[in-house]
């Protein structure tokens, strides 16, 4: 069987204790990613089985249609979301997804781009390895607004961490997702629109599909008078700064503050 791995950036793929079982198959690992839907049916036009990581790229029905050695799609997680599964069932194509993935990489990476951005840390390294030291002052974290959109697996290890740093937690989402932070000690925002008003630094935790896309961006540019500076937890995440629209996959932060 030729089986494709598509988007496995880290090359993670053949280091996993199942890979040996694709022994006798010709497996093909792209270690880059191809979101030109007709150059990614070129890249695929011999696969009988592809399998996705994560839903770093969607496969709507003009891919599907254009791939008829097409058998199996494997899913790395559960999320579908990205994939046409309408189009699958036409052209007999199974899907499988499947698996339970730990929240803490995501939530640790989620601070770690947060307190990178707060100390400007990036740039600070870029000074030191040209001869500089120490060019501008950090935000502190403690006294500062987190605002956390969907208080769930991921969210709620941001916010404990936001506690422990000394910030006022602030929630907002969903009814269940707001019954988990009210249990949790949590304080809930009055209103959405004062949940991104009161927000310095905002984390949102939501899959980009229908629901989610565009969420934020009625609430957030209202307050677009304090400089706003995204950043990705994912690098599957998908974020726009324009005015019309943002979503992601993942985690996405928004610091609502002077950086200065």
């Amino acid at each position: 069987m030729k089986i494709a791995v598509i988007d496995d950036y880290q090359d993670a793929f053949r280091t996993l204790r199942c890979y040996p079982k694709l022994a006798g198959h010709e497996v093909l690992i792209y270690n880059d990613t191809e979101k030109d839907l007709a150059r990614l049916a070129e890249r695929l036009k011999e696969a009988e089985a592809v399998i996705l990581t994560q839903a770093r790229s969607p496969f709507p029905r003009v891919l599907i249609e254009r791939l008829p050695r097409l058998r199996l799609i494997s899913q790395t997680g559960r999320s579908t979301g990205h994939i046409d599964i309408d189009a699958c069932t036409e052209h007999g194509v199974v899907v499988s997804a499947a698996g339970f993935a730990t929240p803490h990489p995501t939530a640790e990476l989620t601070w770690g781009l947060i307190l990178a951005a707060l100390r400007h840390i990036p740039y600070e390294v870029q000074r030191l390895r040209e001869g500089h030291w120490q060019s501008t002052l950090g935000v502190c974290v403690k006294g500062k607004t987190l605002g956390i959109y969907a208080f769930g697996r991921i969210g709620s290890l941001v916010a404990n961490a936001g506690r422990t740093f000394g910030a006022r937690v602030l929630c907002w989402g969903r009814e269940r997702s707001l019954g988990r932070a009210r249990a949790a000690g949590y304080e809930v925002a009055a209103s959405r629109s004062a949940f991104f008003a009161e927000s310095d630094i905002l984390s949102l935790h939501l899959p980009l599909n229908r629901e989610t896309r565009g969420i934020t961006s009625s609430s957030i540019w209202p307050f677009a008078s304090r400089p706003v500076r995204p950043v990705s937890s994912r690098t599957s995440s998908r974020l726009s700064q324009s005015r019309r629209d943002i979503g992601c996959r993942g985690s996405i932060v928004l610091l609502l503050q002077s950086m200065r």
